[in-house]
């Protein structure tokens, strides 16, 4: 295992798929589940089963689920789970874009901080 700070091509790419699959699934669950047509109780879910967003998502997790467990298996776990906070940025900025959410100072301030630390342990600190 690399030492701690130790971020090689092969780490970097791992974290980057980790980013890109998790963001990915959340938002295909965010699809499926935001779909006004879907109705209420049984037939919200079957109507989510029969899309595909639903199966995007979990499609996304299965993968992210390998590649976080390689990932980790390269750097110690706590500078992993510290990198692994970029999801939060990802996920927050693509709901904006993709889903209109909003971005408030508050939950700017915390994707600075986020991104802040992440950039700190990215660096060796």
């Amino acid at each position: 295992m690399p030492a701690a700070g130790s971020i090689t091509p092969l780490v970097a790419g791992l974290w980057l798929l980790n980013v890109v699959l998790d963001t990915g699934g959340q938002l295909a669950f965010k699809a499926a589940a935001g779909d006004e047509d879907a109705g209420d109780g049984l037939a919200r879910w079957k109507h989510m089963a029969a899309r595909p967003w639903l199966w995007l998502g979990i499609g996304c997790y299965v993968v992210e689920f390998l590649v976080w467990i390689a990932f980790l298996s390269l750097i110690p776990l706590s500078e992993g789970v510290l990198l692994g906070s970029i999801n939060i940025v990802a996920i927050m900025v693509a709901g904006r874009f993709l889903f209109g959410e909003q971005l408030t100072r508050l939950r700017v301030a915390g994707i600075l901080l986020v991104t802040l630390g992440v950039a700190i342990v990215g660096a060796g600190g």
